[in-house]
């Protein structure tokens, strides 16, 4: 139901801004990177605003997993060849860029959305989480619960991949003033096995650890199992998390979840579809669009 009317808000908004009206037809690729709800999300925000906008039509594809480099690749090259005059995607790895600069070169337009492809100058534009300052934001909540010499460990998403890793080091900027201690940290490719692998190892390892950051949704999730299934009470650990999403108002609502950095993927989505529009109808664009981010704990979550 939440869903719904999210979307049912954001058709009416796009429509009653005058968001960018297609004078002509307009076929664009709308590319995520694999199977969690903040891409559905993300795609459905698409379908929500081709509804509003009848002169665009979105063709939509989506990769495997977090490293699925190939399939993402091979979505795109299909985009171009089926005759699309824009993509949006979120890229999964900055190896896709000589991809996209093959459909650069056929004349598509490249808007990305929740993450930037360092260095590659081919985008019209990129709409995205400053990822940096909300990793900021968990830093900043867990300051307020930690005190000099509390430990700490992170689950990571996929290292490499810069908004997952702005993430991190947006965190450990925001818990500066208090002197914690890093006992481990590991990759967990942003799914909830390895988070619950990775959880399960540091609290193994470190039996009375303090806190655990999760970059990303399935992991904080997982990490929320290892917790419950190591029997530690939920105020002896604080666990705070980024997306919430993928069973992290599940672990809020139970109390082992202490706290995560919520994104707003259908205004990414929505934000970066329409500067593809408006890009391929020769309007003006902004190269970066914030599409925000807020923190969300028990108490406010059903503001999300």
């Amino acid at each position: 139901m939440r869903l719904k009317l999210l979307l049912g808000a954001l058709a009416l908004t796009i429509a009653g801004h005058g968001l960018a009206m297609a004078e002509d037809p307009v076929k664009i690729g709308f590319i995520t990177k694999f199977p969690v709800p903040f891409f559905a999300t993300m795609e459905n925000a698409a379908k929500a605003y081709a509804e509003a906008h009848p002169g665009v039509e979105i063709i939509y594809g989506q990769g495997t997993s977090a490293t699925d480099i190939e399939g993402q690749i091979a979505l795109i090259e299909s985009m171009v060849t089926k005759g699309v005059q824009g993509i949006a995607l979120t890229p999964v790895d900055p190896t896709v860029a000589p991809a996209l600069d093959k459909a650069i070169a056929a004349g598509v337009k490249v808007v990305l959305m929740d993450n930037n492809i360092p260095d590659w100058k081919g985008r019209t534009a990129l709409a995205t989480t400053d990822n940096y300052n909300a990793g900021k934001i968990a830093g900043e909540y867990l300051k307020t619960v930690l005190k000099d010499g509390d430990t700490l460990g992170i689950l990571e998403g996929v290292p490499g991949v810069p908004s997952l890793d702005d993430r991190v080091n947006g965190m450990l900027d925001g818990l500066k003033g208090v002197d914690i201690k890093i006992v481990g940290r590991g990759a967990t490719n942003c799914t909830e096995e390895l988070g619950i692998n990775v959880a399960e190892d540091l609290l193994t390892k470190n039996p009375d650890i303090k806190s655990i950051f999760a970059a990303c949704g399935p992991p904080a999730a997982g990490a929320a199992q290892a917790i419950k299934k190591a029997g530690i009470p939920n105020d002896k650990i604080v666990l705070a998390g980024f997306d919430f999403c993928c069973g992290e108002m599940e672990a809020l609502e139970a109390g082992i979840e202490d706290a995560t950095v919520a994104q707003f993927p259908a205004k990414m989505a929505q934000l970066g579809v329409d500067a593809l529009v408006k890009a391929i109808h020769g309007e003006k664009v902004d190269s970066l669009i914030d599409s925000g981010a807020a923190l969300v704990t028990k108490d406010n979550m059903a503001q999300f």
